[in-house]
C-alpha cells in the first residue's frame, strides 16, 4: 500500500508539472502566429482553466465508476499521446486559423482562443481528471479524506510550480517548444506505467515513442513567404525571433507573429526608406546638428544605431535591448557596429532609472507589435526620460498604430504633454502605420532640423528636410496614462476593432 501511495504521489506530481509546463509551452507555440500579448496569455489561461475544471468534474465520476489504478493510468497515457501530438499539428492548424479569421483584433483574440482550445483542451481535460481520481484511490476511510485530498493537492501544486519554472527557465530556452511538449508528455507517461496491472510492457511503447520523437529535427518553426528564406530563427527567453532574407539580399528581423519588421539590413545601405530614417533625422532636431549622445530604448538588431554610427561617428550611442540574443544576431547578421556604440541587455525603464547619463536624444522603439509595454507609456516614464535629457534634448517615440487610427497617439501626446508642456509635443506622420512623437524642452524642432540639414550628408539632408516639412503640433483629446492606470492593450484592441469595421 505504501509503494502504491508513493507511486500515486509521483504521478500526481508529474501531471501537475506537465499541466502547467504545457501551458507555458502553449503560449510559446502561439507566439509566432499571434504574438505574446496579455490577450493571448489570457486566452491560453482561460482555456486551460476551463479544460481542467471540466476534467475535475468528469474525473470524479470516472473514479467512482472504476476506482482502479489502471483506469487512471490509461487516462494519463492517452493524454500524454495527445499532448505529444500538439507541436506536430500546430503549424498547419494555426496557419489556417490566421487565414480564416479577420487579420485585425479578431485574429488575435479568436484565433488564439480557437488555436489553444483545439490543440490543448482535450489532453488538459484528461489531465484534469487525475486529481479527483487520485484522491478516490488514496482515500481509505472518510476520516482520512480531508488529509489525503490536502496532501495530493499540495503535491500537485508543487509539481505545477516545478513545471512552470522547468519549462520557462530551462526546457524552452535549451531544447525548444516542441521538445518541451515531448519531454513533459514522456514524463507523465512514464509515471503512469507502475499503475498498470497488465500490459505494462506494451504500454511502455508510449513513452519510448514520445522520447524517440525528440530526435527528429525541428526544422523551421514558421516558413517564410514565397521568394524569401529563413536564415536564422530561435525561441529566445523572451520571444520567437527569425531573420528572413529576400532574393536581393535584404534581411528583416521579425518577432513573434511577424506582423511587423523590427530591423532591416542591406549590405552597403544605411538608409532604409522606412521609419528608421525618420528616427535618424529627428535626432538632429534638438541641436541643429548631430547629437553628442543618443539612447535607443528598444534597439532590436540595431538598424538606427548602425546608421547613427555611420553618419554621425562622433555620437555616443547607448543601445538598450531586453533580449540579448537579438543583440547578438544584430552583430552577426545586421552589421550592427559603430565607433561609439555601446549595447546593454536590459529592460528599458529599469535601465534608464539606473543610468546616471544624460542624452541629447532618447529614442523609444520598444513595441511588441501591435502593443507597447504600458510602463513605457505613462507620465512617470516620461518624467524619468526628461530627467535624462540634456538642456534642449528631446525624446522621440515611434508610435505604431493601425492605419487611420489616432487613439494611441492622442493618449501618448497627452501623457508626454503632462511632463513637457502642451506646446512642447509634436508629431511626424512618417508612415501610414508609424507616427513619430517628439517631446522637448526646446522649441521649433522643425526649424532646428531644417538648419541641421545644411551640415549633414546629402542623403540624410534629404530625409531631414522631408521630415521637417511634416512636423506639426501634437493631436489633442487623449487621456493621461499613469503607472496605476494605463490600459494600453484595451486601447489598441479597440482601435483595431474600429478600423476593422
Amino acid at each position: 500500500m505504501a509503494n502504491r501511495s508513493r507511486s500515486l504521489e509521483v504521478l500526481v506530481f508529474a501531471v501537475g508539472a506537465g499541466t502547467l509546463g504545457s501551458e507555458i509551452a502553449a503560449a510559446r507555440l502561439l507566439a509566432p502566429w499571434f504574438g505574446a500579448s496579455t490577450i493571448v496569455w489570457a486566452n491560453t489561461i482561460a482555456i486551460v482553466l476551463v479544460a481542467l475544471s471540466i476534467g475535475y468534474a468528469i474525473g470524479g465520476r470516472f473514479a467512482d465508476r472504476d476506482p482502479r489504478p489502471a483506469g487512471l493510468a490509461k487516462i494519463v497515457l492517452v493524454a500524454s499521446v495527445l499532448l505529444a501530438i500538439v507541436p506536430f499539428i500546430s503549424g498547419p492548424f494555426l496557419r489556417q486559423a490566421v487565414k480564416a479569421v479577420d487579420q485585425l483584433s479578431a485574429a488575435t483574440f479568436l484565433g488564439s482562443l480557437v488555436g489553444v482550445g483545439v490543440l490543448l483542451a482535450v489532453p488538459l481535460l484528461m489531465l484534469g481528471m487525475v486529481s479527483p481520481y487520485a484522491v478516490r484511490l488514496s482515500v481509505d476511510s472518510v476520516a482520512d479524506a480531508g488529509r489525503t485530498a490536502g496532501r495530493l493537492s499540495a503535491i500537485a501544486t508543487v509539481g505545477s510550480l516545478t513545471g512552470t519554472f522547468l519549462s520557462s527557465l530551462l526546457l524552452i530556452p535549451v531544447v525548444g517548444t516542441r521538445r518541451t511538449f515531448l519531454l513533459l508528455a514522456a514524463m507523465m507517461a512514464l509515471a503512469a506505467l507502475p499503475h498498470l496491472a497488465r500490459g505494462r510492457l506494451l504500454a511502455a511503447v508510449v513513452p519510448a515513442t514520445i522520447l524517440g520523437l525528440i530526435a527528429l529535427p525541428t526544422g523551421t518553426l514558421k516558413a517564410a513567404e514565397a521568394g524569401k528564406k529563413v536564415i536564422w530563427e530561435k525561441e529566445t527567453e523572451y520571444q520567437y525571433a527569425r531573420v528572413v532574407e529576400n532574393a536581393s539580399g535584404k534581411r528583416s528581423l521579425e518577432l513573434n507573429e511577424g506582423h511587423a519588421v523590427h530591423s532591416v539590413y542591406t549590405a552597403g545601405d544605411w538608409l532604409t526608406g522606412n521609419y528608421w530614417d525618420e528616427l535618424l533625422a529627428l535626432s538632429l532636431a534638438g541641436r541643429s546638428a548631430p547629437p553628442s549622445s543618443v539612447a535607443i530604448l528598444g534597439n532590436a538588431a540595431g538598424t538606427t544605431a548602425r546608421a547613427i554610427g555611420y553618419y554621425f561617428p562622433e555620437t555616443r550611442v547607448d543601445a538598450v535591448e531586453i533580449d540579448g540574443e537579438i543583440t547578438e544576431v544584430g552583430r552577426e547578421l545586421f552589421d550592427m557596429r559603430g565607433p561609439r556604440l555601446r549595447t546593454f541587455t536590459a529592460d528599458a525603464r529599469p535601465w534608464l532609472h539606473a543610468s546616471k547619463n544624460t542624452y541629447d536624444a532618447i529614442m523609444v522603439d520598444a513595441y511588441r507589435q501591435p502593443y507597447i509595454p504600458f510602463y513605457l507609456a505613462t507620465r512617470e516614464f516620461f518624467a524619468l526620460v526628461r530627467e535624462h535629457l540634456n538642456p534642449g534634448g528631446l525624446v522621440i517615440i515611434n508610435v505604431g498604430h493601425p492605419e487611420g487610427s489616432t487613439a494611441l497617439e492622442k493618449v501618448l501626446t497627452a501623457t508626454m504633454a503632462a511632463e513637457f508642456g502642451r506646446d512642447q509635443v509634436w508629431r511626424d506622420p512618417a508612415e501610414p502605420t508609424n507616427t513619430m512623437l517628439i517631446g522637448s524642452t526646446a522649441s521649433d524642432p522643425a526649424g532646428r532640423l531644417a538648419e541641421a540639414a545644411e551640415v549633414v550628408p546629402a542623403d540624410v539632408a534629404e530625409v531631414a528636410r522631408a521630415t521637417a516639412a511634416r512636423i506639426a503640433p501634437g493631436l489633442t483629446g487623449g487621456r493621461v496614462y499613469t503607472d496605476d492606470v494605463a490600459p494600453v492593450e484595451w486601447l489598441i484592441d479597440a482601435s483595431l476593432a474600429e478600423v476593422a469595421q
